[in-house]
C-alpha cells in the first residue's frame, strides 16, 4: 500500500478521491490510462517526499586539483557560482588546490576525504598508481569520486567530466596545418606533465593529426608543471638546439613564460595555441600574441559534476555523460 493519502494522490494525479479509489483497489470499470496515471502520481509523490526529506542538507565536496592557480582559480569561480542553484541541497565545497605536491602527498589527501566526512570528491590528478588506488579505497567506502579535466580510467571513479582531449588535440593539428606554410616547419608542444591522462590525450590526438604532415616536426617539453620558471627555462633550452620551432601548442599553460622565452632567444611564433580562458589567456588574446584558445564551458562541467556526484545518494539521475562541447576562441570572437 502507498504512504500517500487518496486525497493526496487525487490531488497530484488530477482525478476525483472516488477515481483514484477505484484504480487503487483494482475495481472495474477504470481505464488502463487512469490506473497508469495514478502509478505515475504515487511516483511522483515519492519523489516530493524525497526532496521535502533534504530541504537543508548539507552535502561537503571535497574540490582536491593538482594544477597552476591560474586554472584552479577559474574552476573555484565556476563551482562556486553553480553550488548556489543545487536547491534544495546545501553544497559545501572544500578546496585542496596546490601548484606542487608529490604523489604520495597528494594521494593521502584523496584518502582522507573519508575522515573528513566528505559526501563526494571532484578531483583533477596524476594518472599515477597511488592516486588510482586513493580513489579506489574512497569508492569502496562509498564516496564517489567525478574526475574533471584529466581522467583516471583505471580507476573506479565514478564519471569524467571534460572535453575529449584526443579531438581538442586533433583540433590544434587542424588549425595549425591551415596557419603554416608547406615549408619545413617545427612545433613545440607544451606539456605541464606527462603524468595527466588528458594531456597525454591531447599530445596523441595532436601528432596522431601531423602524422599526415610529414614536413611538420614536432617537439614535446614536459614536467615544468605549468609554472613560469621552469615552463620559461624548458622552452629556451629546446630553442637553443632546435632552430626550425616556429609555432607553440601550449597544453599545459604558462603561455607568458613562453612567449617570454621566445622573445629572449629572438625567436619568431607564427601560430600559437593554448588551453582554457583564464585571464592571462584573455589578455594574450586581446594583444593577439596568442592565436586561438581551445575552451569549454567550466559552469556546464560543474553542473554535471554536482549531479554525478548526487546520483550515488539517490538525489539525481544517472545518466551517462557525452563530453564537453570544444569552443575555438580567438581574437575576434572572445567573449
Amino acid at each position: 500500500m502507498s504512504k500517500f493519502t487518496v486525497k493526496q494522490i487525487a490531488a497530484q494525479a488530477g482525478f476525483s478521491t472516488a477515481t483514484v479509489d477505484r484504480a487503487l483497489h483494482g475495481r472495474n470499470g477504470v481505464h488502463d490510462q487512469t490506473r497508469q496515471r495514478v502509478e505515475q502520481a504515487i511516483s511522483e509523490l515519492h519523489e516530493q517526499y524525497k526532496l521535502d526529506a533534504l530541504q537543508g542538507r548539507t552535502f561537503y565536496i571535497d574540490v582536491i586539483m593538482y594544477t597552476p592557480a591560474r586554472f584552479s582559480h577559474l574552476v573555484r569561480e565556476s563551482l562556486n557560482r553553480i553550488s548556489v542553484q543545487m536547491a534544495p541541497f546545501r553544497i559545501r565545497l572544500r578546496y585542496f588546490l596546490y601548484q606542487d605536491i608529490d604523489i604520495e602527498s597528494l594521494s593521502e589527501v584523496i584518502h582522507e576525504a573519508e575522515d573528513r566526512g566528505s559526501h563526494g570528491v571532484l578531483l583533477k590528478a596524476p594518472d599515477h598508481p597511488e592516486i588510482n588506488q586513493a580513489v579506489n579505497r574512497l569508492h569502496h567506502n562509498g564516496i564517489p569520486t567525478v574526475t574533471l579535466v584529466t581522467d583516471l580510467p583505471g580507476s573506479n571513479r565514478l564519471n569524467y567530466i571534460g572535453i575529449d582531449n584526443i579531438s581538442a588535440g586533433e583540433t590544434a593539428a587542424f588549425l595549425m596545418t591551415q596557419w603554416l606554410d608547406s615549408d619545413p616547419n617545427g612545433i613545440l608542444l607544451v606539456q605541464s606533465s606527462h603524468l595527466f591522462h588528458g594531456e597525454e590525450a591531447r599530445a596523441e590526438g595532436f601528432s596522431q593529426f601531423l602524422s599526415h604532415h610529414p614536413h611538420i616536426e614536432v617537439t614535446t617539453v614536459s614536467e615544468g608543471h605549468g609554472l613560469n620558471l621552469s615552463t620559461k627555462k624548458q622552452v629556451k633550452d629546446v630553442l637553443g638546439k632546435k632552430e626550425n620551432i616556429s609555432a607553440v601548442y601550449s597544453i599545459g599553460g604558462g603561455n607568458r613564460a613562453i612567449l617570454d622565452a621566445f622573445q629572449e632567444m629572438n625567436r619568431p611564433i607564427q601560430a600559437f595555441i593554448g588551453h582554457d580562458l583564464d585571464d592571462d589567456n584573455r589578455h594574450l588574446l586581446r594583444s593577439r600574441q596568442l592565436h586561438a584558445v581551445i575552451d569549454h564551458n567550466l559552469d556546464d562541467d560543474a553542473r554535471v559534476a554536482f549531479s554525478n556526484l548526487l546520483s550515488p545518494y539517490g538525489l539525481m539521475p544517472t545518466f551517462s555523460y557525452t563530453t564537453s562541447r570544444i569552443n575555438i576562441v580567438t581574437p575576434f570572437n572572445l567573449p
